[in-house]
């Protein structure tokens, strides 16, 4: 039986930004092409030119361009459309939104929300902002229907400090078997001829730390550092000043050319992923897809996913010995990117999408339990992340 499902929460498709935007894109597609009606609420600014995407309805609403209101002001519009314009079941997308969730149940309105990491830890969030995530994380708790997961770490994490399951749905890895390099001159690289950092400029994802560490090494190899973001004017400059002065690293911003990005990916030497409390990152599972040669930071997230064949960092100067070992050893660095190649076949955007619908029908039915039942709380924060 079709369903009418609502993905709310996000910036909405085509995806332009992270990680919820490329699940909400390829989750839905597929729902769609089953047959289902998916709603994807999108912000202004993102997706006015139509109102049909890859078969998902959008409703395109503003929002307050504030850091600290802009996701919470959309997604409070986007739950008043869905009292009179109701759909079977909502999946939300990010705790933060949970203030919303009584006007969800008073339309009726079954609901999933998807977790995300623990936002309370993000530095960019002072006193005030952690203790409203810690407080919208509870309340997800006790006010969703269900709770998705996107890493085992996350799903702990519930388990422990609050004594809820949670259904653990990984995102995708789009796979790169052969990727080509023709473009790769547009930003003056050659294959396998640079080290890369996909990256929003927030200090959790340790953007800062890379490139210290990288301008300190011996490295012969350029730095592409691919990223960007709004509300990080601070941050951003740290890293330009880190990066002044050394002609190896190329701050290039935000490439939102898919074919461009890809071409990046699948022909750097290696990938330095910084990013440290979001979960399973989008970015790390389409670089392994890629095949390229990890060096991630070290949390719990990082290894569910490299494992073994994962290289990892703390310090600035891990990050300097992580890259002129990898040029001293090319050949060993193109073989460990195969074999992580190799992890992302376990991570398939088919077996993603049919965890929602899953997830979605036994909304429907009334057959999930809602966690705020049981819901209870730890007495002092706590993290699933080393």
């Amino acid at each position: 039986m079709p369903l009418s499902v609502a993905m709310v929460g996000t910036r909405g498709v085509p995806a332009r930004y992270g990680g919820f935007e490329t699940a909400v894109e390829e989750i839905g597609t597929r729902l769609a092409a089953r047959g289902h009606a998916v709603r994807v609420y999108c912000r202004t600014g993102n997706s006015e030119t139509t109102e049909v995407y890859r078969g998902m309805e959008l409703v395109t609403l503003p929002a307050l361009r504030q850091r600290s209101l802009e996701t919470l002001s959309h997604t409070g519009l986007s739950a008043l459309h869905l009292l009179t314009h109701r759909t079977d079941v909502a999946m939300v997308f990010n705790a933060a939104n949970a203030p919303w969730l009584p006007v969800l149940r008073a339309a009726r309105v079954p609901v999933a929300t998807h977790v995300d990491g623990l936002e309370w830890k993000r530095a960019k969030w002072g006193p005030t902002g952690r203790r409203y995530y810690r407080a919208a994380e509870t309340a997800s708790v006790r006010m969703s229907d269900a709770l998705i997961a996107d890493a085992q770490g996350i799903s702990d994490y519930y388990s422990a400090e609050y004594g809820v399951p949670t259904t653990l749905i990984s995102y995708g890895a789009p796979v790169l078997t052969d990727p080509v390099s023709d473009r790769l001159p547009e930003l003056g690289l050659e294959r396998h001829g640079f080290h890369l950092v996909v990256a929003r400029f927030e200090p959790e994802n340790h953007v800062d730390r890379i490139v210290e560490g990288f301008v300190a090494s011996d490295a012969a190899l350029p730095l592409v550092v691919v990223g960007s973001a709004p509300y990080s004017d601070a941050y951003t400059a740290r890293i330009r000043a880190l990066a002044a002065g050394d002609p190896r690293v190329r701050l290039v911003g935000g490439v939102w050319d898919q074919d461009l990005l890809d071409q990046l990916y699948g022909n750097a030497l290696t990938y330095l992923h910084g990013h440290s409390v979001g979960g399973t990152n989008p970015s790390l599972l389409r670089a392994i897809g890629a095949g390229a040669a990890t060096i991630a930071y070290d949390v719990d997230f990082n290894r569910e996913v490299l494992r073994a064949d994962g290289e990892y960092f703390r310090t600035p100067a891990d990050v300097a010995a992580a890259v002129v070992r990898a040029e001293r050893d090319t050949d060993g660095e193109l073989a460990r990117g195969k074999r992580l190649q190799g992890r992302a076949g376990e991570y398939d955007w088919d077996e993603v999408a049919d965890g929602y619908e899953r997830l979605a029908y036994a909304l429907h039915s009334r057959s999930t339990p809602g966690p705020r039942r049981t819901a209870r709380r730890g007495t002092r924060p706590s993290g699933a992340a080393r």
